[in-house]
């Protein structure tokens, strides 16, 4: 019986993971076919799931992630204890650059986008908080790999230049720029990152910003270091 109970509810949680940014519901097919599960199987865990209040069911009947998902987010953010003193450093990159600034931080073997704030431009990059990306790719999962678990030829000039840059990587229109979020004992705390479209984020617009990029983090640091 519990080896059935766990299984019970690693089914569960793979319910929930088939959601992203661009599929906000689906339809028990889709469910489905995104799992490998059974629609009977889906629709047994699906109803719990929605009386606990992790997912909801729409009026067209298609599935999208309930309340009780944002509030353990919510708590899940305020753990942190950055809320306070991340986002003024967020809001004032964005307005000294024009461009999209976040703060990743590690989550197991990828990045977690735990604070954002976009930019005011209509054409950006948009990304939403709570997103996971992989550490493989981006400005931002280089710097964690280098203070990390990297020891790749990028890892170690990332750990030498103490910033790294991409363009074109995780989405082929995007470039970025980042660095280390340091504590007193220089370990990693997170990452400040600027992103924007290759079109007018470009390698000279960049560097421009890296001197302020960096003062921010090193504020940010402080203030976060107990």
């Amino acid at each position: 019986m519990p080896e059935q109970n766990v299984s019970a509810v690693e089914r569960a949680l793979h319910i929930l993971d088939v959601f992203t940014d661009q599929d906000l519901d689906l339809s028990l097919k889709e469910i489905s076919e995104r799992t490998g599960m059974y629609k009977s199987t889906i629709s047994r865990l699906a109803g719990t799931l929605e009386t606990c209040g992790f997912l909801m069911l729409s009026g067209r009947g298609r599935y999208r992630l309930g309340p009780a998902l944002w509030r353990l987010g919510s708590i899940y953010r305020r753990s942190y204890r950055m809320d306070d003193i991340v986002r003024p450093h967020l809001s004032d990159l964005v307005q000294e650059s024009g461009e999209t600034a976040s703060f990743y931080v590690p989550e197991g073997s990828n990045r977690l986008c735990l604070f954002r704030e976009n930019s005011p431009s209509s054409l950006r990059h948009h990304l939403e908080e709570g997103a996971i990306l992989p550490c493989g790719c981006g400005a931002a999962g280089h710097v964690i790999r280098a203070w990390g678990d990297g020891i790749d030829d990028r890892a170690l000039d990332v750990l030498n230049d103490r910033f790294a840059q991409s363009e074109g990587e995780r989405d082929p229109d995007i470039s970025a720029i980042a660095v280390p979020v340091l504590d007193r004992q220089n370990n990693l705390l997170g990452v400040l990152t600027l992103s924007g479209p290759k079109s007018r984020f470009s390698e000279e617009k960049r560097l421009n910003l890296l001197n302020s990029l960096q003062q921010h983090a090193r504020r940010c640091g402080s203030n976060l270091s107990p």
